[in-house]
């Protein structure tokens, strides 16, 4: 939800749509961009009733503007992902069900997830993944603190520091150790600093996953 990850997702749907349509063609977006800073306080005080009414707020408005799908361009806050898809009458794209897909199509049974302290330490989001009958690890409670510091610190301003990278992929190999058979890059600015090439286990990027999948459905051929 930091600026730095809707930009992300701003380029890479209008980079998909260039890609599908060719010439000119880009996406319309309705795109809520909301205090990143502010709701991270309200996150840090358990006053999710707050939380869930501003991103419900954002997301009536997004609907209002013309929106047919509706996306929370984050991991954290799909903690009130009931509440925002309550407000609205579009329908909305939950990012663990988009992973669960893509997860299951390499026929995975067993997922590391790694995010910020918040997401590893509650369920909300794993107990959605493991909905989807997959085996979900997360990384000793130790790493949860490096890892928010890498996320807060550093990647949401932009700072993507290769022994950040190291680090990062020292605790995938150990979740490897602990029988994954792929991870989960469960925070957006993550992907700013893992790729492919940096796991031997196949990795799962929620943004890049989260837009194809809203590419496919806002592109998909209307019924004849």
């Amino acid at each position: 939800m930091s600026w730095e990850s809707s930009a992300v997702y701003y380029k890479l749907l209008n980079q998909g749509v260039e890609e599908r349509l060719g010439g000119l063609a880009s996406a319309p977006i309705v795109l809520s961009s909301v205090d990143f800073g502010e709701l991270t306080d309200l996150q840090r005080e358990d006053r999710w009733d707050e939380v869930a009414a501003r991103l419900a707020q954002a997301a009536v408005g997004v609907e209002a503007a013309g929106a047919d799908l509706l996306l929370m361009c984050t991991t954290a806050f799909h903690k009130v992902a009931d509440e925002v898809a309550e407000a609205v009458d579009i329908p909305m794209l939950h990012l663990a069900d988009v992973l669960a897909d893509a997860i299951k199509a390499q026929d995975l049974r067993s997922v590391a997830f790694i995010g910020t302290a918040f997401a590893m330490g509650n369920t909300f989001f794993t107990d959605r993944l493991a909905s989807h009958d997959l085996t979900v690890v997360t990384p000793a409670e130790e790493h949860h603190e490096t890892l928010n510091r890498i996320v807060y610190e550093e990647l949401v301003h932009g700072r993507v520091l290769d022994s950040s990278r190291r680090t990062v992929v020292r605790i995938i190999e150990q979740l490897w150790d602990k029988g994954a058979e792929g991870v989960v890059l469960g925070c957006t600015e993550l992907e700013m600093l893992i790729k492919q090439a940096d796991s031997d286990l196949p990795v799962f990027p929620c943004t890049t996953l989260h837009v194809q999948a809203a590419l496919d459905a806002a592109m998909k051929p209307a019924p004849a």
